[in-house]
């Protein structure tokens, strides 16, 4: 059985389109369709039907769907495994984090690692999805918490301060009340974050006007006038246009919660040369000076 006919049923089935399949193997959308045909007349049955959500697998395609998942395991165990065996310090490393964070903390600390190492090419995907580290959608990938599931090592990077942040003259929130102000803040999805739950303690009264799930796009939108936003120190005070509020030192209202940055990647990525180094040049730039030791940890997709 051809592995690349493999692929494509998974990708389809996962997908639920071949227009979806088609972008996660980077083929055309005519391609996957003829392939899977091709595929399932070599076996002589449907292992995808048609339905009006995009395709399902068929009863056989159920079945076969996890021994299809077990062999990609297998492929993707074995690539991993060639690649941590890697010492030279050139190829790809793929890196993934949140946008602000990739915008303002990673890329200033990539640009210096790529000046010291040319034969590195890093590719930083910004995105709000946590990447699979097992199936290498990425090598190494910054996020606000701890990794979970088997076979990460994972390491606290560094803290995050926050900040209530509004255009400069706004009048002082009224803690503890809110009445009258406006809140740009995170989407429902984010509803239990601590700096929402933290604004609705502080400012019972205020009125959300805009939510995003961007920390740039609040940051933007608070500049405009919009409304008060709570955003990362290092994404606020880098923002034209905005100023942090002050919190009345001493008194009941507590600052807004911080959050660590926890970075880990495969186990199977110990030796490889270019990732190793490209971590330690991040840790030597941003972490405090005393960290905890590398540990083991599990990571979820």
């Amino acid at each position: 059985m051809d592995w690349d006919d493999v692929k494509v049923f998974l990708a389809v089935a996962r997908a639920g389109s071949l227009g979806g399949a088609a972008r996660a193997l980077g083929q055309s959308q005519p391609t996957m369709g003829r392939r899977l045909k091709a595929f399932e007349a070599r076996l002589g049955q449907p292992l995808l039907q048609r339905g009006a959500e995009g395709f399902v697998p068929t009863d056989l395609g159920e079945r076969v769907l996890a021994h299809a998942e077990r062999m990609e395991e297998e492929a993707l165990g074995f690539e991993r495994q060639l690649a941590g065996d890697g010492e030279a310090l050139e190829g790809l490393v793929r890196v993934s984090s949140s946008d602000w964070f990739g915008l303002h903390v990673l890329a200033p600390v990539l640009a210096s690692f790529r000046r010291l190492h040319p034969g590195v090419c890093v590719e930083l995907v910004t995105d709000a999805r946590l990447f699979n580290l097992s199936r290498r959608e990425a090598d190494l990938v910054f996020r606000i918490r701890p990794f979970e599931g088997a076979d990460v090592v994972q390491r606290r990077l560094m803290s995050l301060d926050y900040a209530l942040y509004g255009p400069p003259g706004q009048p002082a929130p009224t803690w503890g009340d809110g009445a009258g102000l406006d809140l740009v803040t995170l989407d429902t999805a984010f509803a239990e974050m601590p700096d929402v739950q933290w604004l609705a303690r502080v400012l019972p009264r205020a009125q959300v006007a805009m939510r995003s799930n961007n920390r740039e796009v609040q940051a933007a939108l608070c500049a405009a006038g919009c409304g008060w936003a709570v955003l990362p120190r290092l994404l606020g005070d880098r923002h034209p246009g905005l100023v942090p509020a002050e919190v009345p030192a001493g008194g009941t209202v507590e600052p807004p919660p911080g959050r660590d940055v926890f970075v880990g990647y495969h186990r199977d990525l110990r030796r490889l040369g270019r990732l190793q180094r490209l971590l330690a040049h991040v840790v030597e730039t941003l972490a405090p000076v005393t960290m905890p030791a590398v540990t083991p940890s599990r990571e979820s997709t």
